[in-house]
Parts: structure tokens; sequence; C-alpha cells
């Protein structure tokens, strides 16, 4: 019989690292990654053939520029994806892409601000003039005076 060391709290340091699942969700921005980065090559590619054709006159501006948006929108969706998977991983914030579309409108709702009251009539989008200040040339209110040092200086 082996004889063993410490008392009776004595064990592992570390909990045991948990095997590594399948995740669909990153396996399906993976490939979706792939799919958009294929698809940007080839419409680069196209949109290189479209434009050499076009010098030599025969045409396909139309394809060119066609291909040229199709690229870029590949491109876009590509990075767009990227963010979700960083999410994803665990090494983006979630707030980085955004809410969770899944998530009903109250709760998007409640982290905008409320909305700007607008007037309902002409009588009250007027101003009246400020009253004269005392001591002031122009009549304006004056600033409050900044002390010195920065923000923590003063507290």
């Amino acid at each position: 019989m082996a004889k063993q060391r410490g008392g009776k709290r004595a064990g592992a340091r570390r909990a045991a690292r948990p095997k590594p699942r399948f995740n669909p969700v990153i396996a399906g921005l993976a490939l979706a990654i792939t799919l958009c980065v294929v698809a940007w090559g080839y419409l680069v590619k196209a949109a290189i053939d479209f434009g050499t054709s076009a010098r030599d006159g025969d045409g396909g501006w139309l394809f060119l520029g066609l291909a040229c948006l199709g690229a870029a929108a590949c491109l876009f969706v590509g990075l767009i994806l990227v963010a979700k998977l960083l999410a994803a991983i665990g090494l983006l914030p979630e707030a980085a892409t955004g809410p969770d579309p899944r998530a009903s409108a109250r709760e998007a709702d409640q982290h905008l601000p409320p909305a700007p009251r607008q007037p309902s009539s002409a009588s009250e989008t007027l101003t009246l003039p400020l009253p004269k200040q005392p001591g002031t040339p122009s009549g304006r209110p004056t600033a409050a005076p900044r002390y010195q040092g920065g923000k923590r200086a003063a507290r």
C-alpha cells in the first residue's frame, strides 16, 4: 500500500480540464466565414477578368461593377461574421456584435436613451431673452470658476 502525503484535505490544486465539445454555432460561423472568403476571392478574380475584357473593348463594365459590389458585400459580411465568431469564442465582448436578434424588443429598448421631446406648438419653440445679469457686460451668465489641477485634484 502506497503512503499518501498531506492531510485529509490534500488533493489536486486545480480542477480537471473539461473535454472540448463540439459547438455547432462556432462551426456554422466558421463555415460561413470560409464561404464568404471563397466567394470574395472568386468575385475579385472575376472583376479583374471583366476589367481586362472591358479595356479591350468587349464591353463588360456592368459585370465589372457588379463583381466589385459583390466582392465588397462578401468582405463586409465576412468581417461581421468574424466579429460574431470572436464573441462566441469569448475573445470579444458580446456588446461588440450588437444586440441578440432573438431578444425581445423591450429588452433591446432598455439600453436606448429616451427620445427628445418635440415641441407640440409654435409657442413652445419661442425662446425668451435672458434678463441682464449684473456685473457682466453682455448680460450672459458667467461660468463657474474652474479649479486648477484637473478633475481629481478638486475633490
